[in-house]
């Protein structure tokens, strides 16, 4: 990585590598979920938690992929990386850090929320007493 002008680092962020890293974030986000439903005991409230987890991500997962492909597309090609802060210079640059890391955030959400209705099916069937199905 090289420094261009204004210490900004060289190559900017393309469109594909932000996917990509957003969903290695969902993916593990998936084991962090699989923690957290341990920590809920009850039933009703795991099956509760999970869905909320799910419904949450699908919603915020969306605002924020259309708010960042927003944002992207009006920054015109200058998207820049959060090590690239101290080279904004007024505060609209601001929308070139935030685009990409919505993005990011974005995709690691919609990949989540299906992935908590699935866990949601199967607390829902888990048989009475099975450490799937709470105490």
């Amino acid at each position: 990585m090289s420094s261009g002008d204004r210490n900004i680092i060289q190559p900017r962020l393309r469109v594909r590598d932000v996917l990509l890293r957003g969903a290695l974030y969902g993916l593990a986000s998936i084991v962090v979920l699989l923690i957290a439903m341990w920590c809920v005991g009850d039933h009703s409230d795991r099956e509760e938690f999970i869905a909320v987890v799910g419904g949450f991500a699908l919603v915020f997962g969306g605002v924020f992929v259309v708010f960042g492909a927003f944002f992207w597309a009006c920054c015109g090609g200058d998207i820049r990386r959060w090590r690239d802060f101290r080279s904004i210079t007024s505060q609209w640059e601001g929308v070139t850090i935030m685009a990409p890391a919505m993005v990011r955030c974005g995709v690691m959400a919609l990949v989540l929320a299906p992935a908590a209705f699935w866990l949601y099916g199967l607390v829902d069937e888990a048989a009475y007493g099975s450490w799937l199905y709470g105490a």
